[in-house]
């Protein structure tokens, strides 16, 4: 195959699997910040755990995916934003070990103190990758300091500029809603009515941080610099967001999920649109930016992983979709019916 065409297919695959990261672990993070708050009894806590108990860590290998495929494909970009986004990056990986430890170890103890503070411990773990992960790709889009050599030379209060710290908070207000549309979807009784009562509080301000990220990437991004016009997709997501709240406010909860699910992927497509065929843009110098041509991997390797990508990937999206279709009923407060 031509060098040119696997540089941008590998482009493509990587955004699928940041897409397909954004919208699973999206619905996770959100349940595991609203869990504290949702949960009043432990018997309650333990239901919201369970929608996502079976599937969680599945959802989080998208992650691992990602990274590794940036990895391989496109080792200059990898190096860069890894060794640039350092400390943001080891924040992230803390929230996910803190996540992971306590969605493991809550049920070890009955002991009140014990659960409460591992609740909190996911709640947190939840909300650092959102943030950070938010804060990271409208960097990414902006555009981050890079030298000639390819060497980022800013630091953690370089990404911690108000379009950065904005994206960081529309992303996080968007997967507590895409969380409280999948609890609306998988609880029963008292607490699927007080989850629904919720996503509409969440829904408004998700509306307002995104559509005000949006027009504050429309000023500083589309009008100042030559980029890909991303088509209808932007608006789009930002109309799927809206019709979000109008089926949560119809009790419509499936399509409530569709809708923030739409917004999700239609947003990040969005972002890939606008960076093509870039994947780090130096804001010191346009000429240092990092593109899928010069941060690429060799002919060779792109082949090869190209060969294995159209052999594993089916079988892993099989099998994932098996373990939701297993695992799609609702879940109630009956302690007899919960896995603990």
């Amino acid at each position: 195959m031509p060098y040119e065409f696997l540089q941008i297919l590998w482009f493509i695959l990587i955004a699928v699997l940041w897409i397909g990261f954004y919208f699973l672990e999206g619905f996770d993070f959100g349940v595991g910040m609203l869990l504290p708050f949702l949960g009043k009894k432990d018997v309650e806590r333990r239901s919201i755990i369970n929608t996502i108990g079976a599937t969680w860590d599945g959802n989080e290998v998208w992650l691992l995916t990602a990274g590794g495929a940036t990895f391989a494909a496109f080792p200059h970009w990898y190096a860069t934003m890894f060794s640039g986004f350092y400390l943001a990056l080891f924040l992230l990986l803390i929230g996910l070990i803190l996540r992971g430890i306590s969605l493991e170890y809550r049920s070890k103890d009955s002991n009140p103190k014990w659960r409460n503070t591992f609740d909190w411990m996911i709640a947190v773990g939840s909300f650092l990758p959102s943030l950070l992960l938010g804060t990271a790709f409208a960097n990414l889009a902006q555009g981050v300091p890079i030298n000639e050599n390819m060497m980022f030379t800013g630091n953690l209060f370089t990404l911690l500029n108000p379009y950065g710290l904005l994206g960081g908070l529309a992303t996080t207000a968007v997967f507590l809603l895409h969380g409280a549309n999948f609890l609306g979807l998988k609880l029963e009784g008292e607490l699927r009515q007080r989850t629904n009562a919720l996503a509409k509080k969440l829904w408004i301000a998700a509306s307002v941080l995104f559509s005000a990220f949006a027009v504050y990437s429309y000023i500083s991004i589309y009008l100042k610099r030559e980029i890909i016009d991303p088509g209808i997709a932007p608006l789009a997501a930002v109309v799927f967001l809206l019709l979000s709240g109008y089926f949560i406010n119809k009790k419509m909860e499936g399509w409530a999920f569709i809708m923030s699910s739409l917004h999700i992927v239609l947003a990040q497509v969005s972002f890939y649109l606008m960076t093509f065929p870039n994947v780090m843009i130096s804001s010191t110098n346009p000429e240092w930016t990092l593109t899928i041509y010069n941060a690429s991997s060799t002919q060779y390797t792109l082949t090869v992983m190209s060969i294995v990508a159209l052999i594993f990937v089916p079988i892993v999206l099989v099998y994932q979709g098996w373990t939701y279709y297993m695992f799609a009923k609702r879940v109630g407060t009956d302690k007899k019916t919960l896995v603990y």
